[in-house]
């Protein structure tokens, strides 16, 4: 009984470790963000993604739309998206492209430093992220106009509740989300440890290291890789924090890594919110995990022409503390 309790108290304080890692990220740049809203940053960003929405083949007004998910979340961008949808309706195609979109560049102010915080440089998540997402949406509109696919009008399946826009609401959501990653991060490391001890985390890995190895992607960031792609990128980048940390991860691992889990994160939650919008699950799953596999691929293939000393200037954040 004891040394259950010792091991209880051992998998808490590290839960409580990688939670107060990740809140040092995320708790300012939560009131910082806050702040630009109100201010009016957020409409400022989507008069100036106007014309880009253009040529993924969406109204100007969609700018919004991904101006509110890029510097907030996926939840507020979906307000935003109902809001409109009665004066600026869109096709099942449009739907499932912008969705897309807001599913591969979201809430990146707490992301991008999440990615930094484990050692990549923040300006090249930054490319990753929205140039990836711009250019899914390009190859989506692309796909879908050619072969006059998904045209149809698009109906949504769900209304947003009346929003509370006091600030003691805000500040109560934001402390259950904070509560909630805590008790998450705490159950997956209850989780890993039960896989382990089973042999099941082995299994995964094996089964998904002949892929994952295509994508330069080592054994030891294998598991973490999948619990970020399934579960989110808080989750799986505050344990590749810890791994990248403790120097049991290689550089390119991290890189590698973090790349495939910010084009490609939370398969599960996030896909389904975005089904609620109306998107296919041609564009918002299937077509986000090829385009994923795809672009990782590519940048291993062009990283490994580069030597050490280039990577470390460009790719690597020298000091990620």
């Amino acid at each position: 009984m004891n040394d259950l309790f010792a091991k209880a108290g051992r998998l808490l304080r590290e839960a409580l470790q990688i939670s107060y890692e990740l809140f040092k990220i995320m708790v300012p740049l939560i009131l910082v963000v806050k702040i630009l809203k109100e201010l009016g940053m957020v409409e400022i960003l989507a008069r100036g993604l106007s014309p880009v929405m253009e040529v993924v083949g969406l109204p100007g007004s969609s700018g919004l739309v991904w101006a509110t998910t890029l510097v907030t979340n996926i939840y507020a961008g979906m307000i935003v998206f109902v809001s409109l949808a009665s004066e600026h309706p869109l096709t099942v195609a449009q739907t499932t492209v912008l969705a897309s979109m807001m599913l591969v560049a979201h809430g990146l102010p707490v992301e991008l430093r999440i990615a930094q915080k484990a050692g990549a440089r923040l300006a090249v998540m930054a490319i990753v992220r929205i140039g990836g997402a711009f250019l899914l949406g390009f190859i989506l509109n692309q796909v879908y106009t050619l072969g006059n696919w998904l045209q149809q009008a698009n109906r949504l399946a769900w209304a947003p509740p009346v929003q509370d826009p006091s600030y003691v609401t805000w500040a109560a959501g934001e402390i259950r989300n904070l509560a909630m990653i805590f008790v998450i991060i705490l159950c997956l490391l209850v989780v890993l440890r039960i896989l382990g001890k089973l042999g099941i985390t082995r299994l995964i890995t094996k089964c998904m290291q002949p892929v994952l190895r295509l994508l330069g992607i080592g054994e030891e960031a294998s598991t973490i890789t999948i619990v970020g792609m399934t579960l989110g990128l808080a989750y799986g980048g505050g344990l590749i924090i810890r791994e990248a940390q403790s120097g049991r991860l290689g550089k390119k691992d991290v890189l590698y890594s973090l790349a495939l889990m910010g084009l490609s994160h939370s398969l599960i939650e996030d896909t389904l919110l975005l089904m609620l919008l109306g998107g296919s699950l041609s564009g918002i799953f299937w077509g986000r995990i090829a385009f994923s596999l795809v672009c990782v691929y590519l940048m291993v293939k062009v990283v490994s022409r580069f030597p050490e000393s280039v990577l470390d200037r460009w790719l690597f954040q020298r000091d990620s503390a």
